[in-house]
C-alpha cells in the first residue's frame, strides 16, 4: 500500500491509500493503482512512480465529486 496526502481546494488534506498491482501483457510491464477510500480511482502507468503520480493529479476533482 502506498499513501498519498493531496490538498483539496479548501486548503485540506486528505490521505489516500493506494493498491498497486503489477500486471504483464504481450511483454508489457505495467502497474495499476486503485483506492478503497475514493470510488472511482483507477490509475495505470509504466512505472510505480507514474502510477502514484496520477491520482495526486485527479484525486482533487473525485473528492469534489464525492461530497455532491
Amino acid at each position: 500500500m502506498v499513501f498519498i496526502t493531496v490538498c483539496t481546494t479548501q486548503q485540506m488534506e486528505k490521505s489516500i491509500k493506494l493498491k498497486i498491482e503489477k500486471f504483464q501483457e504481450e511483454g508489457e510491464e505495467y502497474f495499476v493503482a486503485t483506492s478503497d477510500n475514493l470510488e472511482g480511482l483507477v490509475a495505470e502507468g509504466k512505472t510505480i512512480e507514474e502510477v502514484v503520480e496520477i491520482p495526486q493529479s485527479v484525486v482533487e476533482v473525485l473528492l469534489e465529486l464525492e461530497d455532491v
